[in-house]
């Protein structure tokens, strides 16, 4: 029946150390326990360990009679006691044999490289392994090979030392493979661990740009309540000063009448006809001036509604050329006014307004930006298709430009002399330059408050020496730099330049 077998390191010194081996299932033969194969190498390595620390190990010739084991000889395999050494050296033919003496003062990785145990056959104990039988693939002593490995048809005995070079190769073919897939290994795991670490680092930093976004988002509502409110009650004053004008007018109006009509009343009642005829002068005089005073008894509403809004862009203006070159001012509307949002754009080319022409395309979705150039060409900002389109004089379509690169274009500035145009991104919070024929050249910008740094770019145009200046949506900034990107300054708001003064 099937086990698991686990093998751990024995050893664990300055020098050298065996690792734990993997879990790996093992079928126990029919001799049970006793037939499992015998780790050499472990074997090798307990006598080794075992002299190291000074343990008594049993001379392998008189079996631990003469004593424990105090030499090695190389050409034997064997562990020699004193007595069994000083035979061993007697005999002429092991003269020559090669004997390691004291082997705790040896050098441990030599005494490690030439400790070789004879190795016995299970089946002749007194038998050393000798041969290998190729078609059983088994290793087999003397006996073995004449007993139950002759040399026929199906068994091919060779000796140990030509399999072992052999099998030498393969385990070297085995090692080159693993030393390869070792380093792949690394490799990809070197590479895990630097997409862990920079995926660290890059939400780090995106949820610090996405807190600064927001808490400056925050900051806008908050000053934007802080305005409505403000309005608001602006508004209740203003209202409330107007009504209460009105009323006290109104007032006014009514005791004048009620006091004339007390008069008048008084008269009819209790005066003679000498008192009718003298008053009802006086009376009429005074109704006639009440009646013919002008009275604006229309209130406006009493109620103050707040009513949810979405800011939209007015008239977009563009510069067009005459024949002569001269600039001509046009317009360019939204909607029905102008630059449609549906693929319509009507072209004003007079000082009155007159319509020109009127360019309806299936190639455009949702405009926003729109410039001319001198050949009558026109370059558009399309948002839904996030790109920008170079049209021909007749709306036709020559190329798109900056699919996959632009998120939210929304206004384009273009510089012919240069061959170039920039349009500005509100959700990459850059500014992307390409030229005419469709290659991006440069961005610049990055998320923030700062210098150099935007929220929401929105419009954009040229000053006469090429300065690019760029209006910020969010934060209501506006920010010069020179025709590369170069930041060059920030414009100050009034407020600020009334505190620059001060």
């Amino acid at each position: 029946m099937p086990f698991s077998v686990t093998s751990f390191g024995l050893l664990n010194n300055s020098r050298w150390s065996v690792q734990p081996a993997a879990h790996r299932s093992v079928s126990l033969p029919d001799q049970g326990v006793d037939g499992l194969q015998t780790n050499f190498y472990v074997n090798k390595l307990l006598d080794f360990a075992a002299v190291k620390k000074g343990t008594s190990v049993p001379c392998q010739v008189c079996e631990g009679k003469e004593g424990g084991a105090r030499s090695w000889c190389v050409q034997c395999a064997v562990l020699l006691c004193e007595s069994c050494t000083n035979t061993h050296r007697r005999f002429p033919d092991m003269r020559r044999h090669q004997i390691v003496a004291q082997l705790l003062q040896k050098n441990e990785e030599c005494v490690a490289g030439s400790f070789q145990r004879k190795v016995f056959c299970s089946k002749h104990e007194d038998q050393v392994l000798t041969f290998y039988c190729e078609p059983c693939q088994t290793l087999v002593c003397v006996s073995c090979a004449v007993v139950d490995h002759r040399q026929d048809n199906e068994h091919n005995l060779v000796e140990i030392g030509d399999v072992a070079e052999r099998k030498k190769l393969d385990l070297q073919d085995l090692l080159k493979k693993v030393d390869h897939r070792t380093r792949e290994s690394q490799a990809a795991l070197n590479d895990f661990e630097k997409d862990i670490s920079e995926l660290t680092t890059s939400t780090d930093a995106t949820i610090e740009q996405a807190t600064v976004c927001s808490d400056h988002l925050i900051t806008l509502l908050q000053d934007r309540k802080k305005e409505i409110v403000n309005d608001i009650e602006l508004g209740r004053q203003e209202v409330m000063k107007y009504l209460e004008t009105q009323k006290e007018a109104i007032e006014f109006e009514l005791a004048g009448l009620t006091s004339a009509s007390e008069f008048c009343t008084q008269a009819l009642e209790h005066g003679s006809d000498v008192n009718v005829i003298v008053v009802e002068g006086q009376a009429r005089q005074r109704v006639e001036e009440l009646l013919t005073t002008p009275t604006d008894l229309q209130t406006p509403p009493s109620q103050v509604v707040f009513s949810e809004g979405t800011a939209v862009a007015d008239n977009v203006k563009v510069t067009l050329d005459d024949p002569l070159g001269q600039p001509v001012p046009t317009r360019l509307q939204e909607k029905n006014k102008g630059l449609g949002s549906h693929g319509i754009i009507r072209v004003y080319y007079s000082r009155e307004g007159t319509l020109l022409k009127t360019l309806n395309s299936d190639c455009f979705r949702d405009l926003r930006g729109v410039r001319v150039l001198k050949d009558d060409c026109m370059l558009v900002v399309d948002k839904k298709l996030k790109c920008c389109l170079l049209l021909q004089p007749d709306g036709s379509l020559i190329r798109d430009i900056g699919k996959g690169q632009l998120q939210n274009p929304r206004f384009v500035a273009v510089d012919e002399s240069r061959d170039l145009f920039y349009v500005t991104d509100g959700d990459a919070h850059k500014v992307l330059v390409f030229d005419l024929e469709g290659k991006m050249k440069f961005k610049f910008g990055e998320v923030g408050l700062g210098e150099r740094q935007f929220l929401c770019p929105s419009g954009i145009t040229l000053d006469p020496t090429g300065n690019v200046i760029v209006v910020n949506f969010l934060g209501g900034r506006l920010q010069v730099f020179g025709p590369d990107g170069t930041y060059l300054r920030t414009v100050p708001r009034e407020s600020q330049r009334q505190q620059m003064v001060t």
